[in-house]
């Protein structure tokens, strides 16, 4: 009988309570002196009532301006209290919270505005040039409220209002009366969350307060935290990693929650002793850098017990652990539109490569022939679905793209596009984005192992693995490692690195260095752009012709 994921229970049994105000004046009341946030850069702590106050006053400044509830509010900020307490506000406010990723400017910026209608935008002041440049285009946008980020305030409010828009100083917005009205609703939407946009425009995933909350609990059951508990978040606050993923858990937990500008691998054991962190985030390739990093003394000399990486880099696990004095990595796999309903139980060792199980209470989940919809036999790679077992668990859709929520939701199942199997014991691999498999000579090959393969050779920095036509086979490709170096590597040296490590058909044709891989602004490998750029590439070395091809 496969096994499932029986360990989730949110904290509150009654659905209808699971919204973000809800949770901020529950704390509030229970907690009130405790620190709940520390800014650290900003030499700043917030109790839970002074987050509770803060988050009423800016919510009743939202509404003393005009907003209404269900009124999107952009936020394009880097992390900081006022983030927080903005997000908090739109919470309690019954607004919605639309976070844009601080890397975007000019269409990518426009579209995200223009998807969610947003009236209202708060944001840092060296961010306000790229709305005045836009501004033909955003008109329904009404007023800025800006956050001193660079010392830029007095002059960043002048030239948005130069531009025909209403704003004020972000600081204005909390010195409002607070607000009285009804608690949101947890159908409500109450934030939408951008996609990374890799082959085309961001879709924004709408999150009502359930899912939000829910996703949230998710994250407290499965990394264990407590009262007596602290998260350190690196990431940045417009993306969920460091919203329901590190602060909203720490928040119904009634934990700390630990937030700074930017990842450091250098520093990252000293941030963990400062606050004496006991949980954390991998994103991404952080973990490899963290690994890579000049081994000390008294690494393990921190209290951290915990990582939730996503992924977790399955070769150097065990030693991560050892070195660092690490009781658990916890992973997950799911989506932003679907939550997380593949959960890796706490302390356990599990396959390697293998994400979770499934919380069955919550989720049906089926892997499917992408082409029928009909199931694959265990152990087959076929195309991830689920759907909730529970109301308003999962998205609303997409914001203003009914016909994006259609294509996704087919056969009353959301269809994630990833590539996924499942063995015997119920445990789930994620393998490959459907369209970014490779397949070679009659083999299906997931990059994402490759990478993972590659990624430990300690001078590879980043490394992104693409499929490209095969000169012979026609309708198969062959695999090309795209490498950013940390040192001195050569393409010899990768390909018998790889021996031992993947299988050898899987081992990587063409060797490609370059100095950067094209990321999305969400730090997602833009593999289009590489496959594109691939057939014209000089230097690419080929491991047949063991020549550098022109």
């Amino acid at each position: 009988m496969p096994r499932t994921y029986d360990d989730l229970e949110p904290t509150d049994p009654d659905w209808t309570r699971w919204t973000g105000a809800h949770v901020i004046r529950h704390q509030a009341r229970k907690r009130g002196d405790e620190v709940f946030l520390i800014a650290p850069e900003e030499e700043r702590e917030l109790t839970f009532a002074q987050v509770e106050d803060l988050a009423d006053r800016t919510a009743g400044g939202l509404r003393q301006a005009g907003a209404t509830p269900g009124d999107r509010v952009v936020i394009m900020a880097r992390n900081s209290s006022a983030f927080v307490v903005s997000w908090f506000a739109t919470a309690v406010g019954d607004l919605v919270e639309a976070p844009v990723n601080t890397a975007y400017e000019g269409e990518f910026l426009r579209h995200q505005v223009q998807l969610v209608d947003a009236r209202w935008v708060i944001l840092d002041d060296e961010f306000a040039d790229r709305f005045v440049a836009l501004r033909d285009s955003l008109t329904d946008v009404e007023g800025f409220w800006v956050i001193d980020s660079v010392g830029d305030v007095a002059s960043a409010v002048e030239r948005l209002r130069a531009a025909g828009w209403r704003a004020e100083p972000w600081d204005a917005l909390p010195t409002s009366e607070r607000l009285d009205g009804p608690e949101p609703d947890a159908r409500d939407l109450t934030a939408v969350f951008f996609t990374s946009g890799t082959t085309g425009l961001s879709k924004g995933v709408s999150m009502p307060n359930a899912q939000m909350n829910f996703f949230s609990e998710i994250t407290r059951c499965l990394t264990r935290f407590t009262e007596d508990d602290t998260w350190l978040s690196v990431t940045p606050l417009f993306h969920g990693n460091a919203q329901y993923m590190a602060v909203y858990p720490a928040l119904i937990a009634g934990g700390r929650a630990v937030i700074r500008s930017r990842f450091s691998a250098s520093r990252w054991v000293d941030q963990l002793r400062e606050h004496d962190v006991t949980v954390t985030n991998f994103l991404g390739v952080m973990m490899d850098f963290v690994w890579k990093q000049p081994e000390r003394p008294d690494d393990a000399d921190q209290p951290l017990r915990c990582v939730f990486a996503a992924p977790t880099a399955s070769a150097i696990l065990e030693q991560f652990k050892a070195r660092f004095g690490i009781d658990a990595f916890v992973e997950v796999y799911g989506t932003t539109e679907t939550t997380t309903p593949i959960l890796s139980p706490y302390g356990e060792d599990r396959p390697a490569g293998a994400a979770g199980l499934n919380a069955s209470k919550w989720y049906d989940v089926v892997v499917v022939d992408p082409e029928t919809d009909v199931e694959v036999p265990v152990g087959e790679v076929g195309e991830f679905c689920v759907r909730p077992r529970h109301p308003w668990i999962s998205s609303l859709g997409y914001f203003n793209m009914p016909d994006k929520t259609t294509e996704v939701w087919r056969n009353l199942w959301f269809h994630t596009g990833d590539a996924v199997k499942v063995d015997e014991d119920g445990w789930y691999y994620f393998v490959d984005r459907i369209k970014d498999a490779i397949r070679r000579r009659g083999e299906n090959i997931s990059s994402y192992e490759v990478e993972q393969a590659l990624l430990a050779h300690p001078a590879i920095s980043e490394c992104g693995v693409i499929g490209v036509p095969a000169d012979q086979q026609a309708g198969e490709d062959e695999v090309m490692a795209v490498i950013v170096p940390d040192g001195d590597v050569t393409a010899e040296e990768v390909w018998e690195f790889c021996r031992g490590r993947v299988p050898e058909f899987a081992i990587p044709r063409y060797v490609w260095f370059r100095e950067e891989l094209p990321l999305t602004p969400s730090e997602k490998i833009r593999r289009n752009v590489l496959r594109e750029e691939a057939a014209t590439a000089p230097g690419v070395r080929d491991r047949e012709a063991a020549t550098v091809t022109a």
